[in-house]
């Protein structure tokens, strides 16, 4: 896989979920340049070219991050935070895909800075909806901020 041709990153630590989501983006023709991280340490050493991923370019960074809350090592806050704290990264959407419907997570996302903060739906069918309008939201229709 070359991952300077990465268009979504996609950082969940429950196979079960990520498998699913993957699914639904496959499925709307948007998983073809998706990479999956498995918990918060691995995202940020993609984004920032760390680690097994010191050799990916830094010039092309991805489009989209959906970004899971409760994982290992660092939480989805954190990896947040670190995003938008960042100029080099601020400017990238970062899209919470979680089952956190509690009020603290979701005002904390809001005041650093997230672009959306999705409940996962229980209901398959409904969850694969919820994905593919994310998707081509994000892919298709939103114009990226091109400034860094």
């Amino acid at each position: 896989m070359d991952y300077n041709d990465i268009d979504i990153l996609f950082v969940e630590d429950n196979l079960d979920d990520a498998k699913l989501t993957i699914r639904a983006l496959k499925k709307s023709g948007l998983a073809n340049k998706l990479h999956h991280a498995k918990d918060g340490a691995e995202s940020l050493d993609f984004i920032y070219c760390r680690g097994e991923y010191a050799s990916r370019s830094k010039i092309r960074n991805v489009k989209l991050i959906l970004l899971d809350l409760k994982m290992p090592k660092l939480s989805g806050i954190e990896v947040l935070a670190t995003i938008k704290a960042d100029p080099s990264t601020r400017s990238i959407p970062v899209v919470i895909l979680t089952s956190s419907k509690e009020d603290p997570d979701i005002r904390e996302c809001y005041d650093l800075g997230v672009n959306s903060y999705i409940v996962k739906p229980v209901e398959s069918e409904n969850f694969f909806h919820a994905i593919r309008d994310l998707g081509l939201y994000w892919m298709v229709l939103n114009e990226p901020n091109t400034g860094a």
